[in-house]
């Protein structure tokens, strides 16, 4: 198999520059986040967007810590975003009053990492409800801080680890957006007419079309396919996870037949001495990111009506629903999607309500 790659949604609104934070931090504390970055790409094998915002999840809290601004005023009226931090600071955002002093709130982040304890990171939370992040990234803030402060006691930058005593607010599980049969059947046909020309663009769009559906991947887990990893007699991909964990995804004919043609008229039209043997190709030669993936998704879904505006994640979406209300078990739905936990996949059960309740018409004795 030839060497794999990692390959990486952020809201909109405004957000703290969080690389300004990470460079006023003192040395010290810089080496710290850089020894945490290393580990998290290094040792845990996590993709460069799964590192960055842990990372910066960390460079906020720090930040905090340290009295530099970490929120931006008019976040008090965005209320569920979230604030990853990107935009200009503001002089408001300093954790101070109309008087210039500090709020009582951050008058524990005066020191080094060793002042980083639960009074502390409770403290850093409650700014940000303040400032108007929403409950699903508190919740995954609140995550990232237990992961770098049990890290940080592991290295011997902490005594105690105060993480494990952090509770957060549970996170709204949102429902996802997913294509009706026969509105994913129209976005296939409308690719495969336009594939029919044999245009090599075409074909590429169709061939990621058919795969994204049919195996239900990731889009960085697609854009990272090389040749080597399809396997077109036994139609099964090889993609590799998050955390780094390879999985094999088996898929139909139409996604077969929809390779095929791209490999075989497609492909060698786009490829040039230096490609690499990435599966996908984009018009120069190099491999198709997973930017251009979400726009051609997103070009296609357009063209139908009623259809929901989504992106490759919403396939994948659509893929396990799909096979959830065709009678497919959770467990090899998790298996296929390549979920950590059960939990993740049942997200998927909602939609198979309507399934279940006409099973229970036909079996139920009492269902009448």
């Amino acid at each position: 198999m030839a060497g794999r790659r990692s390959t990486g949604r952020r809201s909109t609104g405004t957000r703290v520059d969080l690389h300004r934070v990470r460079d006023r931090l003192p040395a010290s504390i810089q080496d710290v986040v850089r020894d945490y970055e290393r580990h998290l790409a290094l040792e845990r094998g996590l993709s460069p967007h799964t590192v960055r915002a842990y990372v910066g999840d960390v460079v906020s809290l720090l930040g905090f810590l340290h009295c530099l601004p970490i929120t931006t005023p008019d976040q008090n009226n965005d209320q569920g975003r979230d604030d990853q931090g990107d935009s200009d600071e503001r002089n408001s955002a300093e954790g101070k009053d109309d008087k210039g002093k500090s709020d009582s709130s951050r008058e524990v982040s005066t020191g080094g990492i060793a002042a980083l304890d639960l009074q502390a990171l409770r403290a850093w939370l409650a700014a940000l409800r303040t400032a108007g992040t929403g409950r699903t990234t508190l919740a995954r803030r609140a995550a990232s801080a237990r992961t770098f402060t049990a890290w940080a006691h592991r290295r011997g930058h902490l005594p105690a680890d105060p993480g494990g005593r952090l509770a957060s607010p549970r996170a709204r599980r949102t429902l996802p957006s997913v294509l009706r049969e026969d509105q994913a059947n129209e976005v296939l046909t409308a690719s495969a007419s336009g594939a029919a020309q044999r245009d090599a663009v075409a074909l590429r769009d169709h061939a990621l079309l058919e795969l994204l559906y049919a195996t239900g991947v990731r889009v960085s887990e697609l854009s990272g396919l090389d040749l080597d990893d399809v396997d077109l007699e036994r139609r099964v991909v090889v993609v590799l996870g998050k955390g780094g964990k390879e999985r094999t995804v088996p898929f139909g004919q139409p996604a077969e037949r929809a390779v095929r043609e791209w490999l075989e008229h497609g492909r060698p039209s786009l490829a040039r001495p230096v490609s690499p043997p990435a599966l996908l190709l984009g018009a120069r030669g190099g491999r198709f990111q997973p930017s251009s993936v979400r726009r051609i998704v997103h070009e296609a879904l357009s063209s139908v009506p009623g259809a929901p505006v989504m992106g490759p994640h919403g396939l994948r979406h659509t893929a396990a629903t799909h096979l959830l209300e065709g009678g497919a078990d959770l467990r090899s739905v998790q298996e296929l999607l390549g979920h950590a936990t059960l939990a993740t996949t049942q997200l998927y059960t909602h939609v198979t309500v309507e399934r279940l309740k006409a099973i229970h018409d036909r079996a139920h004795p009492r269902s009448q």
